[in-house]
C-alpha cells in the first residue's frame, strides 16, 4: 500500500519549478500579444482617420466643381 500511496504522490521538486518556468514564459508571451493589439488597434485608428479626412476632402473638391 506504501509503494502504491508513494507513485501516485508527485515527489519529484523539478516540476513545480518547469511549470513556473513555463508559466513565466506564457505570461511573457500574453504581454506581447496584448501590446500588439494596442498598438494595431492605435494604428487602425490612424489609419481609419487618415481615410475619412481623405474621402472629406474629396466630397468637398467635387461640391466645388460645376456640373
Amino acid at each position: 500500500m506504501a509503494k502504491a500511496l508513494i507513485g501516485y504522490l508527485n515527489s519529484d521538486l523539478r516540476v513545480p519549478a518547469r511549470f513556473e518556468v513555463e508559466n513565466a514564459r506564457l505570461r511573457s508571451r500574453v504581454n506581447e500579444l496584448e501590446q500588439l493589439v494596442l498598438r494595431l488597434k492605435v494604428e487602425n485608428d490612424e489609419l481609419t482617420a487618415a481615410q475619412a479626412a481623405v474621402l472629406l476632402d474629396l466630397e468637398t473638391t467635387d461640391e466645388l466643381q460645376p456640373a
